[in-house]
C-alpha cells in the first residue's frame, strides 16, 4: 500500500502525488468519482465503480427469479 501526506489548499484542492497517479494510470483530465464513506473520502475511476456495481447486480442469483420462486412456494402452500 502506498501512503503519503498531502494538503488541502485555500480553494479546497488537493494534489494526488505522482507515485499514486502513476500507479493508477491517472493523467491530466482523468475523471474520478468522489464519495464519502464515514470519515473517509474515496476516489475511484468511473470504470472501476461501474465494474463493482455490475458484479453486485449481475450475481448468478436473480432477484426476480427468487421472488417468483417464493410466490410459487406460497401459492403451493395455500
Amino acid at each position: 500500500m502506498t501512503q503519503t501526506i498531502t494538503k488541502v489548499n485555500k480553494q479546497g484542492r488537493i494534489v494526488i502525488p505522482i507515485e499514486l497517479r502513476q500507479q493508477l494510470g491517472l493523467v491530466a483530465g482523468s475523471k474520478l468519482i468522489a464519495r464519502l464513506e464515514g470519515n473517509r473520502i474515496i476516489l475511484e475511476k468511473p470504470d472501476d465503480v461501474f465494474q463493482r456495481l455490475r458484479s453486485t447486480f449481475n450475481s448468478s442469483d436473480s432477484i426476480v427469479e427468487e421472488l417468483i420462486a417464493e410466490r410459487r412456494a406460497e401459492t403451493a402452500n395455500e
